[in-house]
């Protein structure tokens, strides 16, 4: 990854899951595999997934196909409650201070998120901040939210991040996209971002320090 010329920024780009939510990947595939998915590794995973979980992600498809289509997998039919418990599985806590961090960042820049997520795990992650800390806290740090399941479009597909571009009127190099997972940080930087990595143990506001120095 290239160094930041943190000097031309003026958006940043940040990752939900795993950079600003903690989230654990290995829960929803335990959680699945105890209902009787097959190959969870396989059908969904940091890395990779199913196109049943693109679809999904993307408003291709809505909540109810999603779980039909779990249940085909599965070869039963769980209620709808265990098919969601189990997908939301992933999703624990939000550190506040991530959330403060990111507050000063947004007095210098504009901030934005860009999550591949879907309606189930966005309902239930907002019900959850708005219990902890309060969606308005939350929202007030971005100028804009984008969920895939919203726009269209997820990473590491170049349309997610010219949307995001586009929105703003900025030109790529002058954008700086924070995520955790190595394939979508090189798929910004084809395009031109400027990138962050950030790898397992790592935090946001020891990566990107030099955003508020």
């Amino acid at each position: 990854m290239k160094p930041v010329q943190h000097n031309q920024l003026d958006l940043i780009i940040f990752d939900l899951g795993g950079v600003i939510l903690n989230i654990d990947y290995g829960l929803t595939q335990k959680a699945f595999a105890a209902l009787g998915l097959a190959d969870t590794e396989q059908n969904y995973s940091q890395a990779a997934q199913n196109e049943l979980f693109d679809a999904l992600e993307t408003g291709r498809i809505d909540t109810a196909t999603f779980r039909d289509g779990l249940r085909q997998m599965m070869g039963h039919s769980p209620s709808d409650q265990a098919l969601d418990d189990s997908w939301n599985a992933l999703l624990l806590d939000l550190p506040l201070h991530r959330l403060e961090f990111i507050h000063r960042v947004h007095e210098r820049y504009r901030t934005c998120v860009l999550s591949n997520t879907n309606a189930i795990h966005i309902a239930e992650f907002e019900r959850r901040i708005e219990d902890e800390i309060g969606m308005q806290y939350f929202r007030s740090a971005f100028d804009a939210v984008f969920y895939s399941s919203d726009i269209g479009q997820r990473k590491p597909d170049k349309e997610a991040f010219q949307y995001v571009l586009e929105h703003f009127e900025v030109e790529a190099q002058k954008a700086l996209f924070i995520d955790d997972s190595v394939q979508h940080v090189q798929a910004a930087e084809a395009l031109g971002l400027q990138t962050i990595h950030l790898r397992p143990g790592e935090e946001i506001h020891e990566r990107a320090a030099y955003l508020i120095s």
